[in-house]
């Protein structure tokens, strides 16, 4: 009886000491309290325009031998004809192709040899050729990549694999749910061009297009070369000047026109229009691209945000400032869909299981933005995942959102822009965003206090002004939710696209 009771006892204290390593254990995986916001010191940015208006901006940070080199090219995708679209990714691409003195082979082999890496590419708003390079080899950098930027071949054998390795591409990526609703996105609900192109404008895209698009829009005058790192501004604009100096305008104009730029819309006409947009319900239309047999469902809501881009206008000209929208926007996509721990993410994957993620961005236009929320799921709970976008999307405009929460998602946004900003390629990349915009790159030293004044209220009044009247695209296996989106969506008309019969390049969406 006694060894019993002994026994007993020690049980009971064995189970009292593992309760205490547990909960200390638990303790220890709860999350800790954000702490406050650290400042970032941005360095001096130092400034000269060359004599054929070429901007050079130098930004030094000596903590390490390394510098990023980035041309800004003031002209993308916007800027190509719709029935051409893809062609200024095409041009960017052919850069390290090939020149008139080096074969693509010698310019991946120089770079290489030097320690380097040149990119290029082409998005929405501008063209960039990238070059990281060790401080002590800039100047052998800096020759291949102006050769790559004044001097490109464009030679039809390189133009002919692109295409043909561009038409590939597209031809499995079109088969992919999510790919293709971001495709339809910039047609159905932006009204664009994809910027990659379709099979049919890149077939379109002929030899003459790309020496015309590269004559039109690569000029010094639409372009700024960005230094940041273990260089000098002295250092800087000597090499500019030595290998960008004798680079020309080629066209008449003194500026190059952009199709965002030459807004017709007057003050009142916009805000009669806004004022109908906010009396709109939340989905204006839903869009089902019928692709059967595909594994998954790719779900979306997408609104072309008019009116509220990156900049400010006043009397249809840019005043060179950030609109009041842009950082209640950051916040909001930070809360709604700004990674792992953002509510659609919560909602959908964590919560559910729905889906292996779920989120949401903004895509920048000078007059405009273009708002998505992405995710993709089983074809079954396809309209589940649409319906609970839609109920997350409403949160932001009528319900509030607690400090709790937006503290952290603050901290989100500001940790991440400080990291960025730690490396030479970051630091440029963040530069160049505000240059694509004319936008002055003193607002590096702003965006931590700009993030932290946006208030719950601000999150609530973007959103019930901006994001109604959008819409709701899906792609996948119609048949496996036809039943359950028709319940969701009572009074909702419901459009269906066969895939076989989608053309991207028609106003219709159909061959």
């Amino acid at each position: 009886m006694k060894n019993g009771k002994r026994k007993m006892e020690n049980i009971l204290k064995i189970l009292g000491v593992l309760g205490v390593l547990c909960g200390s254990i638990f303790a220890q995986n709860a999350p800790p309290a954000p702490s406050a916001p650290k400042s970032v010191t941005i360095p001096a940015v130092k400034e000269k325009t060359l004599p054929n208006g070429l901007q050079v901006v130098v930004v030094e940070r000596k903590n390490v031998p390394l510098v990023t080199v980035q041309l800004l090219v003031k002209s993308g995708a916007e800027m190509e004809d719709d029935a051409k679209a893809g062609l200024a990714d095409m041009t960017a691409s052919l850069l390290t192709k090939g020149t008139k003195t080096r074969t693509a082979t010698q310019i991946a082999e120089q770079m290489e040899f030097l320690g380097g890496s040149i990119n290029t590419g082409a998005g929405w708003n501008n063209s960039v050729v990238i070059v990281n390079i060790m401080a002590d080899k800039l100047d052998q950098a800096l020759a291949i990549m102006a050769d790559t930027v004044l001097n490109p071949a464009f030679s039809q054998s390189e133009i002919d694999l692109l295409k043909s390795q561009t038409q590939d591409s597209l031809a499995y990526n079109l088969k992919q749910p999510g790919f293709l609703a971001n495709y339809i996105a910039s047609k159905y609900s932006f009204n664009e061009h994809p910027a990659g192109g379709t099979p049919e404008s890149i077939n379109a895209i002929k030899r003459d297009d790309i020496v015309n698009f590269h004559k039109e829009n690569y000029e010094p005058r639409d372009a700024v070369l960005i230094f940041t790192g273990d260089i000098t501004d002295v250092k800087a604009n000597a090499l500019a000047q030595k290998y960008f100096g004798q680079w020309k305008n080629q066209s008449a104009l003194a500026e190059s026109p952009k199709k965002s730029q030459t807004i017709t819309e007057s003050a009142d006409s916009a805000a009669m229009r806004k004022q109908k947009e906010m009396q709109q319900p939340l989905v204006k239309r839903i869009l089902v691209v019928d692709l059967p047999n595909s594994g998954q469902a790719a779900v979306a809501f997408a609104k072309d945000i008019e009116g509220n881009g990156r900049i400010v206008w006043d009397d249809k000209k840019s005043v060179g400032a950030t609109s009041s929208a842009y950082y209640p926007a950051l916040v909001l996509n930070s809360v709604l869909g700004g990674g792992y721990s953002s509510r659609l993410n919560q909602e959908i994957r964590i919560k559910r299981g729905l889906s292996y993620g779920a989120g949401s961005s903004f895509g920048w236009r000078w007059y405009n933005t273009n708002f998505s929320t992405r995710t993709q799921t089983k074809n079954e709970s396809a309209a589940e995942v649409a319906d609970l976008v839609i109920d997350e999307i409403k949160k932001l405009e009528n319900g509030e959102i607690p400090d709790t929460e937006l503290g952290p998602r603050k901290l989100v946004l500001t940790g991440g822009f400080g990291r960025n900003l730690e490396t030479t390629r970051g630091l440029a990349g963040a530069i160049a965003d505000l240059y694509s915009f004319a936008l002055s790159a003193s607002e590096l030293n702003s965006y931590m206090k700009s993030v932290q004044a946006i208030s719950d209220a601000q999150i609530q009044k973007f959103a019930g002004a901006n994001l109604k009247g959008g819409d709701i695209i899906i792609v996948g296996d119609y048949a496996k939710f036809k039943d359950d989106l028709a319940k969701r969506f009572p009074d909702m008309k419901i459009e269906v696209i066969k895939a076989a019969e989608l053309d991207l390049s028609k106003e219709n969406l159909r061959k």
